[in-house]
């Protein structure tokens, strides 16, 4: 009997555990634990290198409170929850999301959303290469 191969089915599930994980603040250690295996299992689960088990997938959910739903790709979502979890994947963007939910005043939140953006525009613009320095001319040697 051959091993059992993961499939990109396990690769999203694991994706979505990772950003899901992060979105709570928890370390892999600490789901590990919570779910009784240890944190390389969990960076096995989280790369897609091993099956998560329905019973243990369960559990995980329950531990980030989420349906177990929110691990699989739902077709009537229009492809909306795939894009959240590919933007939740970038660096930094937990960490951003949670500082912009700490401000509280409308306007700063407004300012900060613009700020962004325009950075956002300024990165996928290409930067014009500097004109190469023109050479002062060479005096002509005196006769």
């Amino acid at each position: 009997m051959m091993p059992k191969q993961t499939t990109d089915v396990d690769r999203l599930v694991g994706l979505r555990i990772t950003a899901l994980r992060k979105a709570r603040g928890l370390s892999q250690t600490a789901l590990g634990t919570a779910v009784g295996v240890t944190f390389q299992q969990v960076q096995k689960y989280e790369k897609g290198q091993n099956r998560v088990g329905a019973g243990r997938l369960r559990e995980i959910a329950r531990l980030l409170e989420v349906p177990v739903s929110a691990f699989f790709e739902e077709d009537d979502m229009g492809g909306t929850q795939s894009d959240v979890f590919g933007f939740l994947s970038a660096q930094g963007a937990i960490e951003l999301l949670r500082a912009y939910a700490l401000i509280e005043d409308d306007q700063l939140r407004r300012d900060v959303l613009a700020i962004v953006r325009t950075a956002a525009k300024m990165g996928k613009q290409a930067p014009e290469p500097a004109p190469a320095p023109t050479p002062a001319p060479t005096p002509a040697p005196a006769s």
